[in-house]
């Protein structure tokens, strides 16, 4: 069955703004302690965007420097990255992720942390 459902991708210009979600199944949800979101743009390597900790400790890849942010909503079982003054080089696709087991020793955007992945969802940034 369907884990991650991630939604909200789609074409913006250059400055601006999306929202992107990632809706997990109870099963998931409850039994992971961090989520995250990776992209990958055509020709590039999959790469950490930010990643978010069962207790709210959040934790970004360096390119973002201030611009997304992440946040989650526990009710919802939803995971939210919010994507701010957006730039041609932010086009990619953009995956959700959640850890299934507890893995020590992985910096929370290491991919080898997680185990469920959603199907992506395009952002296309227009210059």
């Amino acid at each position: 069955q369907v884990q991650l459902v991630e939604s909200g991708g789609g074409s913006v210009e250059a400055g601006g703004s999306l929202r992107l979600s990632c809706a997990a199944s109870g099963s998931v949800y409850d039994r992971t302690r961090f989520m995250a979101w990776f992209r990958q743009a055509p020709g590039k390597e999959r790469e950490g965007v930010a990643a978010i900790h069962v207790a709210g400790g959040k934790y970004y890849g360096d390119f973002v420097k201030g611009r997304f942010g992440i946040s989650k909503d526990d009710d919802k079982k939803t995971v939210y990255l919010f994507l701010n003054t957006l730039k041609a080089e932010d086009t990619a696709i953009y995956y959700c992720a959640a850890e299934r087991f507890q893995t020590a020793g992985l910096e929370p955007l290491d991919q080898r942390r997680y185990d469920y992945w959603g199907q992506g969802t395009q952002v296309t940034v227009s210059s």
